[in-house]
């Protein structure tokens, strides 16, 4: 199974890329395909489309499109609900110890990486960011 993480400008810019990643693949995580990007707003409004009418998308949106991010589609058993208990809870000071946030995260705002919530979610957040033929 397939599910998308996205390690976000915050901890790009921090140099936490590659931590992250060695976290992820220790987690049993195979990456199956990874791209460095900058969001574009209009990008970045669409992924986050669900979003649109919530409170925090515009800062969501600002945030998302600050800086370097990188996409990465990643493959194992149950991989949506093993990444959404690795990556830990959205406020670093709720997730528990050892999880992406808890270790990696600034702020609930600035939570280091995004990961999918669902199965349905997941398909369509990776074919946004990769087309088929560039999954490995």
């Amino acid at each position: 199974m397939l599910t998308l993480a996205i390690i976000k400008p915050d901890a790009v810019a921090a140099n936490k890329t590659g931590k992250i990643l060695a976290h992820l693949e220790g987690e049993g995580f195979r990456l199956r395909g990874a791209r460095l990007l900058r969001l574009s707003q209009e990008r970045a409004e669409d992924f986050y489309a669900v979003h649109r009418e919530r409170p925090f998308f515009r800062s969501l949106v600002t945030f998302m499109t600050s800086g370097p991010a990188l996409a990465v589609a990643l493959e194992r058993d149950d991989a949506v609900s093993h990444l959404r208990g690795v990556i830990g809870a959205t406020d670093p000071a709720e997730a528990k110890p050892g999880t992406v946030r808890r270790l990696y995260a600034e702020s609930k705002e600035r939570n280091a990486i995004h990961a999918s919530d669902s199965a349905e979610n997941a398909a369509r957040e990776v074919a946004f960011f990769f087309p088929e033929r560039d999954l490995v």
